[in-house]
């Protein structure tokens, strides 16, 4: 399917499926009397649940244990109280099947920790409402490959849903994330954190589309939509504001210089380098089209605890492993992040410092050490596919159920690539890709760190060396490396199709070695160039070396 924008088509869609299916769904009769899943039942009292104000309703969890079966009429409760319940999500609260968050609370309306079906104590929960994602998986998977690899994703258990009387399908209990001892593990903020070490952390903020729940952040020098997680937007004081946008600032100017890559000065002494490494990992396995610039979490813990700007928890990849026909996100070639830089533009870009952080030789080198030590035991192909057949099992039975009051199986739901004519084919598509993918990371990866082998050797460049720059073509910025074999002055110049010289790069004096520099596509007064192709032309000592690159706008 060839389509221009990822949304022309999303609400002729949702308006069709909203008529057809909610009407199959309220006539559909379903024998629905046990389950090998829990079964959560709530109960509205007849009041609607909406959007961005919980109202007050009962729930109830039937789960009798790990192998038994259970039972609509069974009266003993894994969980049997009150809770706040209303809509949440952006796009998913579109669909026919709804998506819930709710708080467990006590007999006076307050929060209440629980444990709910063996997760660790907490009050806020989600209802993941596995829509487009036919296999209805895709979020088990992923936060499963991101706990397994040693970093905290909401846990997930599967779960069907009788709701005001209806069987409303196959959800996804998750926990929300959030900062607590269990989940996003950094210290509290409150009013009294307002200097000092207690200033510096703990923050969550995230990338996201600006609508949801509870909005507020700033747009940074570089054009990045930062929000607010947590402190929430009511509740974070103007100085813990101050902080953390500074300190982002901060991040952005050392990326956007040329001591970027500086190991003492540089990017490194505000990110978590390995906590970026397999963040991207798994947006790259997944192929997540949302990936690095939607649903995007981060959080700075403070300084005493070492104070890094750490990206994670993943989150949100219903879209992800083959489930898009936009920005590439079927296809099994191509690295996602450079996909997505060069696609999506004014839709949602991701942060300029994330394309050059990617491109950057050091990383690049950890990036191809971590992927090559976990296809030995996280990422191992079998053990994956192993897994989803698990799961698959696990959920045979309820999703014939889900697909009877949801009859999308052989449909197009935005924004499938692949549309099965079964579950089982979805699955089996899932596992096909997953095996694809994984075997076409094996190969390049090994592209990459060819890039990063002379940036690791000890040794002084043997002559001088301009690289191709990459990515090319590019948009909006792009990186330039070259070597030098002694100490000499070094000019980097760009010229137009002309002969025009466009900007001057670099002009000092350096040390033998090999660096990289950054050409963001502006001129001398930071004018954006047009379009075109252009020329780089390195002067060191008495040698002239040239290179041509493409600039897509």
């Amino acid at each position: 399917m060839k389509v221009k924008s990822p949304k022309v088509f999303i609400f002729s869609f949702l308006f069709i499926q909203m008529i057809c299916l909610v009407g199959h769904a309220q006539n559909q009769e379903i024998d629905f009397s046990s389950s090998n899943l829990a079964i959560l039942i709530i109960d509205t009292h007849g009041e609607e649940i909406i959007d961005q104000r919980r109202i007050p309703a009962d729930l109830q969890i039937i789960h009798n244990g790990s192998g038994k079966r259970n039972y609509l009429t069974d009266s003993t409760f894994h969980y049997d109280g009150e809770i706040g319940i209303e809509l949440r999500g952006s796009t998913s609260q579109e669909w026919p099947k709804k998506p819930y968050r709710f708080e467990t609370h006590d007999s006076l309306g307050g929060d209440q920790n629980v444990s709910l079906l063996g997760m660790p104590a907490e009050n806020d929960w989600i209802l993941h409402n596995p829509w487009s994602d036919k296999t209805l998986m895709r979020n088990i998977l992923t936060y499963k490959i991101a706990n397994d690899m040693g970093r905290y994703a909401s846990r997930t258990r599967l779960c069907e849903v009788w709701l005001n009387g209806q069987y409303t399908g196959v959800y996804v209990l998750m926990e929300k994330l959030k900062r607590d001892k269990n989940r996003v593990d950094i210290a509290a903020l409150d009013s009294a954190d307002v200097a000092g070490d207690d200033l510096t952390g703990g923050y969550i903020i995230k990338i996201d589309k600006t609508d949801g729940e509870q909005i507020g952040g700033w747009r940074s020098a570089k054009r990045t939509n930062y929000q607010y997680h947590y402190p929430k937007p009511d509740d974070i004081l103007d100085v813990q504001k101050e902080y953390i946008k500074n300190f982002m600032d901060a991040f952005e100017r050392i990326i956007d210089s040329p001591g970027y890559a500086d190991p003492d000065t540089g990017y490194a002494k505000y990110l978590n380098i390995d906590a970026f490494v397999d963040f991207c990992i798994i947006n790259e396995i997944s192929k997540n089209v949302d990936g690095y610039r939607l649903s995007t979490f981060m959080y700075k813990d403070r300084d005493s605890k070492g104070g890094l700007l750490t990206l994670g928890p993943v989150w949100d990849f219903n879209l992800a492993f083959a489930n898009s026909y936009y920005y590439d996100g079927a296809r099994v070639e191509n690295w996602n992040i450079e996909t997505l830089f060069q696609r999506t533009k004014g839709d949602y870009p991701p942060p300029f410092w994330m394309e050059i952080i990617w491109n950057d030789a050091t990383f690049r080198s950890r990036f191809t050490e971590r992927w090559r030590a976990l296809r030995q035991n996280v990422l191992q192909t079998d053990a994956l596919l192993n897994y989803i057949d698990a799961v698959a099992d696990t959920l045979d039975e309820a999703q014939r159920r889900n697909f009877l009051v949801w009859p999308i199986l052989g449909q197009y739901v935005w924004p499938n690539f692949f549309i099965g004519d079964s579950w089982e084919e979805e699955i089996e598509h899932l596992k096909e890709w997953t095996e694809a993918r994984f075997a076409w990371i094996d190969e390049n990866v090994e592209k990459l760190h060819a890039m990063t082998t002379l940036a690791m050797d000890n040794q002084p460049p043997a002559a001088y060396v301009l690289e191709q720059n990459f990515p090319n073509p590019f948009n909006p910025v792009t990186t330039i490396q070259y070597s030098s074999a002694v100490h000499s002055h070094i000019t980097l110049k760009v010229y137009n199709s002309l002969g025009q010289e466009v900007k001057t790069v670099l002009d000092e004096f350096q040390s033998p070695g090999r660096r990289s520099v950054i050409w963001d596509g502006t001129d001398h007064f930071g004018v954006r160039v047009p379009s075109g192709v252009y020329t780089y032309q390195l002067r060191v000592a008495t040698q002239t070396l040239t290179r041509k690159m493409l600039l897509i706008q």
